[in-house]
């Protein structure tokens, strides 16, 4: 959910000084950054952690956020970016198939289920592999579905700079999938 824009920048001032305030900003917008933050680790209590201390620090610098023509989430993602980057370095990442199963539909067909999980495994497996730059974008693109200037305030970059980052990154999944799809031998 995303607050109308004059509503935020009211809630996000007041949130400097009332707790209320920022709990109402926590829970417009904690679904939105768990999801970007799980997407990128794929680890259930990695990204509750994650998302945790995106908020913790967030609530800790509220008081020196200025609102600079962007919504308050692109504050949220660049402190989620940050922070995942702090717990790569500070961890070794793992993946877990099974967590990736428990997301899925329960309605859906056990079959289907693993079939996507499996898909969408082999398909974070390749963004993995991209630049991270590359990796960052295409996951705020896809993933969160963010404009190319949002992504570009998050990332401290243009927006011709994001498209670029985009386009790049598109073209390195596309044959990272190809190439997967080849040594499988699913031509």
């Amino acid at each position: 959910m995303t607050l109308p824009r004059a509503y935020e920048d009211q809630l996000v001032e007041r949130a400097k000084s009332d707790a209320d305030a920022f709990g109402e900003l926590y829970s417009a917008y904690f679904g939105q950054i768990y999801r970007f933050v799980y997407s990128r680790m794929r680890d259930q209590d990695a990204a509750e952690d994650v998302t945790s201390e995106v908020f913790f620090k967030a609530l800790r610098a509220i008081g020196r956020y200025k609102p600079a023509g962007h919504p308050f989430s692109a504050w949220l993602y660049q402190i989620s970016v940050n922070a995942i980057s702090d717990h790569y370095r500070a961890r070794k990442p793992a993946s877990n198939i099974d967590d990736a199963i428990g997301v899925a539909d329960p309605e859906q067909p056990l079959d289907e289920r693993v079939a996507q999980s499996l898909e969408a495994a082999r398909i974070w497996a390749a963004i993995d592999t991209l630049p991270e730059q590359q990796r960052t974008a295409i996951t705020l693109k896809l993933g969160e579905d963010l404009k190319l200037a949002d992504i570009g305030v998050v990332m401290g970059k243009s927006e011709g700079a994001i498209k670029l980052l985009v386009h790049r990154g598109m073209i390195g999944l596309r044959v990272r999938l190809e190439i997967s799809t080849l040594e499988r031998g699913e031509v």
